[in-house]
């Protein structure tokens, strides 16, 4: 269940609390009259069940809260009270299965903001990458791949897309394009400078690879396994399940695909570049087609479900208010 806390002037708490009370999956309600002070209001406190907190928002959004006061959202990780059984129960669909889209373009608007930390993640992901190119080293090219932090700016490409969102979608593809970019040089000025120091020789990159030669060599299963971890990907954080993203991370030759474009353009092997380069489109094209439908199937799904997050007048709070119980459950 998720936890919201309120801040509302006094004229909007009653419409609020109204709204609050008429939603299904509701519990909790507590009315502090005049608490607030910045701002001046009360505050009103709740639990929803996880499948019906999306509605929730967006109406108590078209309300004006957000505006005049404000709406704070907080995961709970153990409610021992037999009222939220209840109103998970009377929730339709399950927790698992729910998008809290509000949440969702939150956490993907804080991972695609282009920042010093992001840029050195890249940077330092797209060099061990190629340390694991010119070695041959496939643990190197996993840990590379685990390092990197370019799901988040996927994510909100993805995010900002089907939400109708341009300015998320476009700051998402900014971070993503400086990143790899500033990653591809550092990564290559890297290289002449371990070639300078004898670590990295010519013949290492073009001596036959069989562990790492598939970085640069794209086929039909570079798209198709993109396509898969996009899936995946969006899957893991509209579930909230984050430990799904490190399969997914490792899963994609994205940062390697980089690191290889780099190394070979620090020795002049544009062959290489080329097909690195081209590994890295199909990747990224692949995981923004995927995520953004699976983003929009999930839309379209819970979409069917809204007029049943609306209590009926008069009808009992608790399980039972409807038969269906969202996807894979009746």
């Amino acid at each position: 269940m998720l936890h919201l806390r309120m801040i509302t002037p006094h004229h909007l708490t009653e419409q609020l609390v109204g709204l609050i009370d008429e939603t299904v999956g509701t519990t909790h309600l507590v009315v502090l009259t005049g608490a607030a002070r910045d701002p001046e209001g009360d505050v009103v406190l709740c639990d929803v069940a996880r499948e019906a907190a999306d509605e929730l928002l967006q109406a108590m959004r078209r309300l004006g809260v957000d505006e005049s006061g404000s709406i704070a959202v907080e995961n709970i990780d153990l409610s021992i009270s037999r009222r939220a059984e209840e109103a998970e129960e009377e929730a339709p669909g399950e927790a698992a299965d729910a998008v809290v889209w509000e949440q969702l373009a939150e956490s993907t608007h804080e991972e695609s903001t282009l920042t010093i930390t992001y840029a050195a993640f890249m940077i330092v992901a797209t060099m061990i990458a190629a340390c694991g190119v010119v070695l041959d080293n496939a643990i190197l090219i996993v840990g590379a791949m685990a390092v990197g932090p370019e799901f988040g700016p996927l994510a909100g490409i993805c995010t900002g897309l089907v939400q109708r969102r341009p300015r998320l979608a476009g700051r998402s593809l900014f971070a993503l394009f400086v990143g790899f970019t500033a990653a591809i040089v550092a990564t290559t000025v890297f290289s002449l400078g371990m070639t300078a120091l004898g670590l990295f020789h010519e013949a290492m990159l073009e001596n036959p690879r069989p562990n790492t030669s598939f970085i640069w060599q794209p086929d039909p299963f570079s798209f198709v396994v993109a396509l898969l971890a996009g899936v995946a990907g969006m899957l893991s954080l509209t579930s909230a399940k984050a430990g799904a993203l490190v399969g997914v991370a490792i899963s994609v030759t994205t940062v390697p695909a980089g690191a290889n474009a780099a190394v070979a353009l620090s020795y002049g092997d544009f062959s290489q570049m080329w097909g690195s380069a081209v590994q890295l489109a199909v990747n990224l094209g692949g995981i923004i087609l995927s995520g953004t439908l699976t983003l929009v199937c999930w839309k379209l799904l819970w979409r069917t479900q809204e007029s049943r997050m609306i209590r009926k007048p008069g009808a009992p709070r608790g399980p039972g208010g409807g038969a269906w119980k969202g996807p894979g459950r009746f």
